[in-house]
């Protein structure tokens, strides 16, 4: 990404965190973070990564909800932004916090067998 794309991804997700957490009513969207931006080349598209820590269950709901206040937020993102055109916004679920919790467990049982192996080695040595 250049530079200009990276300054506006940075301000597209600073905005709409706060649009989220302060202006918007719908209580299907309460707690959710807005983890990433991407932007193309011309800043007219932005791909809005979200997420509700802790609470997967509510992917449907929380993906309704930005879709009913899609129009409100990139009404409200036109007004304190002043590029050219409002980019369209397209929202998606953030997985990379489930892919890190899944690599975690997984480098978790890794660990747990190397430790069983060596204490059973140590044991097997201390016998002979």
């Amino acid at each position: 990404m250049t530079i200009k794309q990276e300054r506006a991804a940075h301000l597209i997700q600073d905005i709409l965190s706060t649009l989220l957490r302060i202006e918007v009513t719908d209580p299907a969207l309460d707690g959710i973070t807005v983890t990433d931006v991407k932007v193309d080349r011309e800043i007219e598209y932005a791909d809005v990564y979200v997420h509700a820590l802790g609470d997967d269950e509510r992917r449907d709901e929380v993906m309704a909800g930005l879709q009913r206040a899609n129009g409100f937020l990139r009404r409200e993102l036109a007004q304190r932004i002043h590029f050219r055109n409002t980019p369209v916004l397209h929202f998606h679920w953030d997985v990379a916090l489930e892919r890190g919790e899944r690599i975690d467990s997984l480098l978790d049982q890794i660990h747990r067998q190397q430790d069983d192996t060596s204490s059973t080695e140590e044991q097997e040595s201390d016998e002979a």
